[in-house]
């Protein structure tokens, strides 16, 4: 109802400028879209970024910050080591496989904080700390490596 009066509104319009009006019952088409990220498109996204800072030295001491900002995020887990334990306890670990998915988290207990980096598919993954800056390694580079966890952001 609304639509067919803003309509006729507008068909008035235009006949008072000169214009030929439309008709009554013509009305706009709106068409709804809906981008849809793949997850390896999430994946490439996030190996890019850190290829793209590869030997930064930016992150260091923020392994987490530095996926989650690969990732689109920043500010869902305190820390790396935090991120594996809520892994664990939703039941996504994969504690010890050192065969990860492209994307997905790799993660060590290095610390009271942990460490964590991306995995590239390919039995390698990057990460802040690697010595001493942004770099890429094959797995499992650091001692203490827990395993792999799909990303929960």
């Amino acid at each position: 109802m609304k639509l067919a009066r803003l309509t006729a509104i507008a068909a008035l319009g235009l006949t008072a400028l000169g214009g030929a009006a439309l008709p009554a019952t013509a009305a706009p088409t709106v068409t709804a879209t809906t981008t849809v990220v793949s997850p390896q498109s999430r994946a490439d996204d996030a190996i890019n970024w850190f290829a793209a800072r590869n030997g930064s030295t930016a992150y260091q001491g923020y392994c987490e910050k530095a996926v989650e900002n690969a990732y689109g995020t920043t500010g869902v887990y305190a820390s790396a080591i935090a991120n594996w334990n809520d892994a664990v306890r939703r039941g996504a670990a994969h504690k010890g496989d050192t065969n990860p998915p492209k994307g997905a988290l790799v993660f060590w207990n290095i610390s009271s904080y942990g460490h964590v980096g991306v995995a590239t598919g390919d039995g390698n993954f990057w990460a802040t700390s690697v010595s001493g800056a942004i770099g890429k390694r094959a797995l499992p580079y650091f001692s203490n490596y827990l395993g792999w966890a799909q990303p929960n952001f």
